[in-house]
């Protein structure tokens, strides 16, 4: 079986990387009559080469620190490198660049190539061969091979394929096997147009496969097209998979429409965001520390945007130091968990620092607690349950989706991880409907729960008469929620833990309130339960008092205690009502009063009360503004 790998290049300029491609595959990659004229690279050049049982695809790169970001878009993909140094120059500027920018993408495998070996006495190669030892020990390349070339005499160049082929073997048996339902992605590197066909875009393929016919989508933007042809090395194919560099004839998008930095993959697979929290190291050799909200140039695939900086929990990051941060970009990017990128300096131009993303899609955390930090950092963890919880709790009181995590926290088999999370009630499943449900992480509910009993506090020390408030107004202040499952939810573990006092209709702080005597106590329930069940025709004030002659000098302050708490209305001084007793005349009303008002032996009629109680009734709509006196006739306040 033949197995697709993506073979690159790096390092300094002239070093000769397109001549040892050129002598390994018989292909020059300079294409552009702009490098044929001075002899350098400019754009990112492609070759083939097969060595069973392996097939690469050959991407070279610039080695002038002028084109570094075309540097960067070609190394997106590369499954190993051939660093290339000329033995007559040894290591330079961009050698050093390169290689950051290498380790900076975690590239997985590789090997050393010393070119024109023949320009060089061998006490000078060994001298060379010892310098780039030390300059590559305690890296990916510390135990890579050092091979010796020349591009004008083939030296060498049999034994650095077999190097290739040792280096090619160390990556397959390391990869994972290519599944079916891993989606298809590929970042651009070229798009053009070929008369007769149209678009066409060339990449090296991330993950997955696609055949002609297939739908994709271009992001950022969510463009849908479809596969209309596919070449990988010159030939035409059905199908592009995982490790080939391909050109994709695609309809549906005018090539002008589409450019280098964008991707094209499976539908869903990829959301565009502006806003990436990231696990930062900053090199060693930086020139200088890293400050809160620099701007910088962010690359990833191969993209290059212009960003912003926040450090989550410094002021600012020196050279070799590692933290987490957020990066704000000017424009979208699409990107997955894990994901390396690098970051350049905005002025002078230099590679500064990079490493993993670790939420594609974030949201801001402008005011971070320790307790955010903590979830930011689990983010990183090698233990999928602990990224999972952490996804969810960031995604805050917003809708989570599970089916994300693939994407959001590189977890592909994710739902027996949701389950032992909602087992261990780290996640809450809340029902919205009967085919639709919400998973929030119980931190999250505790933080809501926290803000409750503090507003009720508020509520409280500023009405030290407030016994409680009506429940209904209390949930206004917390519509920003979007979904009022959750502020129930909060409020169910509050009631739990017995820190509130709930009665269907309103809502407080357990001992907080007046101070009232047991006695007291006994008649307030005594007195609300009475206004109640009289229902339109409640005794009044006097009445009430008559009921309590040991009590009656308490009997005032307890009622309006009770329009304090919502649970009565005071319509006068002679008469109070029930809140229940009140939400009903206002919804009878509501139902009966045409546009043109009632009068009030008509509206006497629809509550079936007397003029002693419709009056006081009428009255005190009015001055709530719920009806309007218009001569002898009242109408419903449309304001």
């Amino acid at each position: 079986m033949t197995i697709d790998l993506i073979l690159g290049t790096a390092g300094h300029i002239d070093h000769g990387k397109t001549s040892l491609i050129a002598a390994l595959t018989g292909t020059d990659t300079d294409r552009l009559p702009e490098e044929k004229k001075r002899g350098i690279t400019i754009e990112l050049g492609y070759a083939h080469l097969e060595i069973e049982p392996y097939r690469f695809g050959i991407v070279d790169v610039p080695g002038h620190e002028k084109f570094v970001r075309q540097m960067l878009s070609g190394a997106t993909g590369m499954d190993l490198v051939m660093l290339v140094i000329a033995a007559d120059d040894s290591i330079k500027q961009q050698t050093r660049e390169h290689f950051d920018i290498l380790r900076l993408l975690k590239l997985p495998a590789g090997l050393i190539v010393l070119t024109k070996c023949d320009l060089v006495e061998p006490g000078w190669l060994e001298m060379v061969e010892e310098e780039v030892r030390e300059f590559v020990q305690d890296t990916f390349l510390a135990d890579s091979p050092i091979i010796r070339t020349s591009s004008a005499t083939k030296m060498g160049i049999d034994e650095l394929k077999s190097a290739i082929v040792s280096a090619a073997a160390n990556v397959a048996d390391n990869r994972p096997p290519l599944q079916p339902h891993t989606p298809f992605r590929m970042a651009i590197d070229r798009s053009f147009t070929v008369a007769g066909y149209g678009t066409v875009v060339t990449g090296s393929v991330n993950s997955g496969s696609a055949s002609i016919g297939d739908p994709i989508v271009v992001e950022p933007g969510g463009t849908e097209v479809r596969i209309r042809g596919l070449q990988n090395h010159d030939s035409s194919v059905e199908t592009i998979s995982r490790g080939q560099r391909a050109a994709v004839n695609i309809g549906g998008i005018h090539h002008d429409d589409i450019a280098r930095g964008q991707e094209i993959c499976s539908p869903g697979h990829l959301e565009e965001s502006k806003l990436l929290t990231l696990d930062l190291s900053l090199l060693p050799n930086a020139p200088r520390p890293l400050k809160d909200r620099a701007k910088i140039r962010f690359h990833i695939g191969t993209a290059e945007l212009l960003g912003n900086i926040r450090l989550l929990d410094r002021k600012q990051l020196e050279p070799g130091e590692n933290t987490v941060a957020q990066v704000y970009l000017s424009e979208s990017c699409v990107c997955v968990w894990g994901q390396p990128y690098v970051i350049r300096s905005e002025s002078p131009i230099q590679t500064v620092g990079g490493g993993p993303v670790i939420d594609p899609n974030a949201l801001p955390l402008k005011k971070i607690t320790p307790q955010d930090m903590e979830f930011v950092k689990q983010l990183k963890s090698d233990d999928p349950v602990q990224r999972v919880s952490a996804s969810a709790y960031l995604a805050s009181t917003n809708s989570w989706n599970p089916n994300d995590l693939p994407r959001s926290v590189g977890v592909d088999d994710y739902e027996p991880i949701v389950e032992k999370l909602v087992s261990e009630n780290v996640l809450q499943r809340l029902e919205l409907s009967h085919t639709r449900q919400l998973l929030v992480h119980q931190k999250i509910i505790e933080s809501v729960a926290a803000t409750i009993e503090s507003n009720l506090a508020k509520q409280h020390d500023a009405n030290p008469l407030l016994w409680s408030l009506p429940l209904a107004e209390f949930r206004q202040a917390f519509s920003y929620l979007p979904h009022v499952q959750i502020f129930n939810a909060a409020v169910s573990l509050l009631r739990a833990q017995k820190k509130i006092k709930l009665d269907g209709q309103s809502i407080g702080l357990e001992g907080k309130g007046p101070k009232l005597s047991k006695n007291e106590m006994n008649l307030m329930t005594k007195l609300i339960g009475t206004l109640k069940n009289e229902g339109m025709a409640p005794s009044t004030v006097k009445q009430l008092c008559a009921t309590a002659p040991k009590h009656k000098d308490s009997v005032p302050k307890l009622l309006d205690l009770g329009c304090n708490n919502g649970q009565l209305v005071k319509i006068s001084d002679e008469f109070y009502f029930h809140r229940e007793t009140m939400d009903e005349i206002q919804s009878k009303l509501t139902a009966a009063v045409p546009v043109d008002g009632l009068a009030m032996s008509e509206i006497r009629q629809v509550l079936d009360t007397s003029r002693k109680y419709a009056v006081p009734i009428c009255e005190y709509l009015d001055s709530i503004a719920f009806t309007q006196r218009k001569g002898d006739v009242r109408v419903l306040s449309r304001s």
